[in-house]
């Protein structure tokens, strides 16, 4: 049975604003699939608050792991219990009916995730297809979690699509080529998880930030399940240190409102 994971969190108030595109509920009593031999430690919407309390959290975005597949009940529950300014981007099947979709808008719900990386989520075979019904339906952006070194296929499709974010830079320094042609394009990079990539993530942060400044939108990837290093206060002073105010304002707050509130 799963435990509980301990997030590290700073000791003193930050004034700085935070919207955070990127975090993961795991609560207990909701439906989780092994995946690859892994289950992931229960972390609540009460876990979450405790590790974020000491920075000015303007809201967020919950996102359906692998482990969660298509469940939507866990997800719903957070959202109520996270209140306005917090977001979903959730696993569908291609099946889901229009009603379904409306519905999960209502909720809050604002994207659908393609988990190119560990499964549990649709193909990518109706990415083109699913990416314009959702956007028609209710505006939905669809989320990648992928290798960038896996892009390259995917690119004319991808810079094709209405709207279109990528999980954790890209993870892989092989693909950060094809991660800056994405950003010039107009597609959203999620600088998160900085712990699960091979590269200095402050070198990708600038090159991303410079070929679109509007691209980049910080998350903390909380509780960071199978992360080799999970989100710490360091990851936020880094941003701040190599963006300077105005940019990691921008990339803490400022481009993931205006993305997840349209």
């Amino acid at each position: 049975m799963p435990g509980r994971d301990h997030s590290i969190k700073p000791s003193t108030k930050h004034s700085t604003r935070i919207f955070d595109s990127h975090l993961h509920i795991i609560p207990a009593g909701y439906p989780l699939y092994e995946n690859n031999g892994f289950l992931p430690d229960y972390f609540s919407v009460a876990d979450y608050r405790t590790a974020m309390e000491a920075y000015d959290v303007q809201g967020g975005v919950v996102v359906s792991g692998s482990f969660q597949k298509q469940d939507q009940s866990y997800l719903l529950d957070s959202l109520r219990k996270l209140g306005e300014g917090f977001f979903g981007v959730t696993q569908l099947r291609f099946s889901v009916s229009d009603e379904d979709i409306i519905a999960l808008n209502r909720a809050r719900v604002r994207g659908v995730r393609f988990n190119v990386m560990r499964g549990g989520s649709e193909t990518v075979d109706n990415l083109a297809s699913f990416a314009a019904r959702v956007y028609e339906l209710a505006n939905w952006h669809v989320e990648l979690y992928i290798d960038a070194r896996e892009i390259e296929p995917l690119y004319a499709t991808l810079v094709a699509l209405p709207s279109v974010s990528i999980d954790h830079l890209g993870l892989s320094k092989a693909g950060l080529s094809w991660l800056i042609k994405l950003a010039e394009r107009g597609v959203k990079m999620k600088a998160t998880g900085f712990g699960r990539v091979d590269f200095d993530p402050g070198q990708a942060l600038s090159a991303i930030y410079k070929a679109n400044p509007a691209s980049l939108m910080f998350g903390t990837d909380l509780p960071g399940t199978r992360a080799p290093r999970p989100f710490c206060t360091n990851d936020i002073a880094m941003i701040q240190e190599t963006l300077g105010d105005a940019g990691a304002n921008r990339v803490l707050c400022d481009n993931a409102v205006a993305f997840y509130n349209r």
